[in-house]
């Protein structure tokens, strides 16, 4: 059964014995059921996701960079007021990322009250310039958000880091549930599950209600993407053909008269909105990189006129800032006047002295990352990393202190996990999606990862963690029986 935790470590089912209400049903299940019959489920899960292509890429690495990202065949459980508690946070932290965004790029006023510093957003290397005064619909910047996030007990919540730029993960989210309700189709029906096969309609409507103002009463929405050798791409092609959109590619796409159009068999459709995967450098090579072969050249002054929409907009990167992240606190504060629901990590930022000294003091206590980093690549975590291993990392802080900023260890929550050895607590983060359009929609659920080695607190993909069904409830469990299984 599930092992306990040290008392620090809290884990969201709870007692093997005594479960907590919302795992009551799956905790019943767990114990009647054969580690025979979830190690078939398993691989049948395997199967099925290499059969319909769910491969992500690891770069860097010698054979076939392409696999399939580890499924756990136990599912995470929040209950529906843990949920309306996330929702209300996230809600207005996205809220406050839009002002940011919208305020850098017009007055800055935050930046005039001193609440931010100036060379953190005007130095910064995902700052854009070529957006400054530009006005976009409805003034959203970040359309589709994924904020990362972590528990250490029963009602704390931290947010880790905020992805506004192209956070990816969807499609796992979408697909985990599919395989769920396929393999375990009696335990589901047992869990008032909330649905999260919306969210294809639910990213469509929002890409359609920013579309410009010289948009067709149904303005046409595409998903660019960079290409088939994009670790993403099997999410740009589900997303694409869920919404029931194009797929394009940069040289599907031309500009005519200040306007983008994408190129078909009954020839030139105008385009009114671009759902692009494509990093900013490389969206337009008249604008930034003239190398770029996967922009659409002229595609910012269509922009810049308010012909065609891009989601999410140029130079929101800023809002994924890893030192940008500390203020957020501040931001809301500053442009919603409230006090902020979630809470962040503390951060240490190397590029102020006093910070740097106290990293340098305690790397064997604290999690270090690059500003700019991202898929757990380049960081230390100090209390897991050899004495050697520190010391080295701490001359890469000196040579460069305003690339790192630094977190203490937090005691990430647990969750029943089928590992080797049967159930075993492993260590999880979250990432609910947020859409801002004409209104905000967060499909109940998100994308959960899965440290699967002992210990770990690395959860991402690209470091040998894996991935769960998230089930929001939607009232409480029924007292109904477990499915049993004959050996």
């Amino acid at each position: 059964m599930v092992q306990g935790g040290s008392d620090r470590i809290f884990d969201e089912m709870g007692d093997a014995d005594s479960p907590r209400d919302a795992y009551r049903l799956l905790g019943r299940w767990l114990r009647e059921t054969p580690p025979r019959h979830l190690a078939e489920r398993r691989r049948d899960a395997e199967t099925l996701f290499r059969r319909i292509g769910i491969t992500f890429a690891v770069y860097g690495e010698g054979g076939d960079p392409e696999r399939i990202i580890p499924f756990d065949v136990v599912p995470r459980i929040l209950d529906h007021e843990e949920w309306a508690f996330l929702v209300q946070g996230l809600e207005q932290r996205v809220l406050a990322l839009n002002a940011f965004l919208r305020d850098i790029y017009h007055g800055r006023e935050i930046l005039r009250a001193g609440l931010v510093p100036e060379r953190l957003v005007l130095l910064n290397e995902s700052f854009v310039p070529e957006m400054c005064g530009v006005t976009l619909p409805q003034g959203i910047y970040t359309h589709i958000a994924g904020i990362d996030m972590v528990r250490t007990s029963e009602k704390e919540f931290f947010v880790l880091e905020d992805n506004a730029r192209t956070p990816s993960g969807v499609s796992y989210m979408l697909e985990n549930r599919e395989m769920m309700m396929r393999l375990f189709p009696d335990l589901f029906a047992q869990h008032p599950v909330a649905p999260v096969d919306l969210y294809p309609d639910a990213l469509l409507q929002t890409l359609q209600s920013v579309a410009g103002s010289r948009a067709e009463d149904e303005p046409t929405v595409v998903v660019l993407t960079p290409g088939f050798y994009n670790s993403a791409y099997f999410e740009h092609s589900f997303l694409a053909d869920q919404m029931g959109v194009d797929l394009v590619e940069g040289r599907d796409l031309f500009v005519r008269d200040n306007f983008v159009h994408v190129r078909t068999t009954q020839g030139p459709q105008k385009v009114d909105v671009i759902y692009r995967r494509i990093d900013d450098a490389f969206i337009d090579p008249l604008c930034f990189n003239p190398d770029s072969a996967l922009g659409v050249p002229g595609l910012m002054n269509a922009y810049r006129a308010g012909n065609v929409t891009l989601a999410n907009a140029v130079g929101t990167g800023i809002a994924d800032d890893k030192q940008i992240y500390m203020y957020v606190p501040q931001m809301i504060r500053f442009y919603l006047g409230q006090e902020p629901i979630l809470k962040n990590v503390p951060t240490y930022a190397c590029g102020e002295a006093e910070d740097l000294a106290y990293v340098l003091d305690h790397l064997d206590e604290l999690v270090v990352k690059e500003v700019h980093g991202s898929g757990g690549y380049g960081m230390l975590v100090g209390p897991a990393a050899s004495r050697k291993a520190r010391v080295a990392y701490a001359q890469r802080i000196k040579a460069n202190p305003a690339g790192f900023i630094a977190q203490p260890t937090l005691a990430l929550s647990t969750c029943p996990t089928f590992v080797g050895k049967g159930i075993a607590p492993r260590h999880v983060d979250f990432r609910p999606f947020v859409l801002c359009g004409d209104k905000i929609r967060i499909v109940p659920g998100g994308l959960t990862r899965v440290a699967l080695r002992a210990g770990s607190l690395v959860v991402n993909s690209s470091q040998g963690g894996g991935t769960k069904d998230t089930w929001v409830l939607e009232a409480r469990p029924p007292c109904a029986p477990a499915p049993r299984f004959d050996d």
